[in-house]
């Protein structure tokens, strides 16, 4: 058997995995519950599972591999910072789900006013799509690699149909079920390749090869670029809507707290693992297409049905991960604008229908920009500052600080947003200034967030309290 005819075997099967799950699950999809939140039934087990998918995609697998390549392990910095994020996490999982409601703006409409709703779904739509989008453009470099006579543009379009396809046949039930199957394979195949990987040469081979400076804690970047890349990233996770989503579809308060504590210890073995798949690479490796090398590895340095498996999972996981963030806004549209501002008395067929036309249209958007841009590391920092800015620093609020008040949160999701568009535009324009934009965004919308509350008067406790436990979080 060639290997052209494994490969395409692989991605058959896998394939054929991934309708099967959805369409098993499709099945069960009968009412709002069901296709936003799984029914509220995830064990622990399956959130582990979905958590872990929808965080490691073309970020880690294309982006952190592309910084990788270029700068060596001071590309960990970007992953480190969903490490720390996660130490917050493990403190209000189960309060998320004791909240038990659907989207990231209920909390902050129930927390502050419909204006706070309003303003986090436009940020979350504009951020997860952009994130939607650059899982299309890795996905479409994946099938080239599988298939070189495929171009990568119509790679890219053949991946989007898939993911708007799945996504819009199951909703939530579908997305944890394809990741737990996607997880555990990625997590297996990828613990065996790095060994696999070494088994010529070994590590002092890799060290030789690249500069010195790949294998210090700030590389060729220094502490400020650093920082930039691991802000965004904290942010992004400890806001996350689509962590507090599967929150919501935890089956207990325990069953959340108890996947986190999965979560964290399979994504720092993930995501490190990954990065010495793109290190060892850069070494072995060169290529112009650098956040191709992770999938470039899977092709040319192990053996071929392990690199088959590989290429196969991390096709997976591009799906998996573009599923979750489109999914997530077309959510918000659903519930936060639709359900909320435009039919209230919607039936379950109703929205049903609506859910999965916004789906088909986000996604239509999501690939509309996936033609406006190449790097994909660019473009995962400018998403996640997006989200980080406008948004985390109020969810944040709602769970440890009462004295926020309505005018402070709103005044901080606007210059969140507004500042990180406006520098990204400034700097593709010409605008010669280096900070990165997540320095002034967050330093706007943390700086208004307290500002504005302290001089607005004290919130009402029936505001405030349904979100803290008795002796805990003054």
């Amino acid at each position: 058997m060639t290997p052209d005819l494994i490969y395409a075997l692989v991605l058959g099967l896998v394939l054929a995995v991934l309708i099967g799950v959805t369409l098993a699950r499709m099945t069960s999809v009968r009412t709002r519950d069901d296709f936003l939140v799984a029914g509220r039934k995830l064990p622990w087990a399956v959130l582990v599972f979905t958590l872990l998918s929808s965080w490691i995609g073309a970020g880690s697998l294309f982006a952190g591999a592309e910084n990788g390549y270029e700068h060596g392990f001071v590309a960990l910095w970007q992953p480190a910072g969903g490490w720390v994020g996660l130490i917050l996490i493990a403190a209000i999982a189960g309060r998320a789900r004791r909240f038990a409601q659907f989207t990231v703006p209920d909390l902050l409409e129930v927390r502050y006013n419909a204006s706070a709703r309003v303003m986090a779904t436009i940020a979350i739509v504009i951020s997860y799509t952009v994130i939607t989008s650059y899982q299309f453009k890795g996905g479409g470099d994946v099938l080239h690699l599988i298939f070189p006579q495929l171009d990568r543009a119509v790679g890219m379009y053949i991946i989007a149909v898939f993911v708007i396809l799945f996504t819009a046949a199951a909703g939530m039930a579908s997305v944890a079920y394809l990741d737990l199957v996607i997880g555990a394979l990625v997590t297996l195949i990828v613990v065996i390749s790095v060994p696999l990987l070494l088994r010529e040469g070994g590590w002092p081979q890799v060290r030789a090869a690249l500069p010195a400076s790949h294998f210090t804690v700030l590389g060729d970047v220094g502490l400020r670029r650093a920082l930039g890349y691991m802000l965004p990233t904290t942010l992004l996770l400890v806001g996350n809507q689509g962590m507090y989503q599967k929150f919501f579809s935890a089956r207990s308060e325990k069953d959340a707290r108890y996947a986190v504590f999965g979560w964290i210890a399979g994504t720092v073995l993930l995501e490190t693992l990954l990065m010495m798949l793109a290190i060892i690479g850069s070494a072995r490796f060169p290529t112009d297409k650098p956040r191709e090398i992770i999938a470039l590895v899977a092709r040319r340095g192990l053996p071929t049905w392990i690199g088959a498996i590989l290429l196969g999972g991390i096709f997976a996981k591009v799906i998996s991960t573009a599923n979750n963030y489109l999914f997530s806004p077309a959510t918000n549209l659903i519930h936060d604008v639709y359900g909320r501002f435009i039919n209230r008395h919607a039936t379950e067929k109703q929205t049903l229908i609506v859910s999965r036309v916004l789906v088909v249209a986000l996604g239509i958007f999501a690939l509309l920009q996936a033609t406006q841009f190449e790097s994909i590391l660019n473009a995962s920092l400018y998403a996640y500052t997006v989200y980080g800015a406008a948004v985390t620093p109020v969810v944040l609020a709602v769970f440890f600080w009462k004295r926020t008040t309505t005018a402070g949160a709103v005044v901080s999701i606007l210059l969140g947003t507004v500042i990180t568009v406006a520098w990204n535009l400034a700097q593709e324009h010409g605008w010669k200034n280096q900070v990165d934009a997540v320095y002034p965004a967050l330093i706007g919308s943390v700086a208004s967030l307290v500002i504005v509350s302290l001089l607005t008067p004290h919130p009402p406790e029936k505001t405030w309290k349904p979100f803290f436990e008795s002796g805990e979080l003054r």
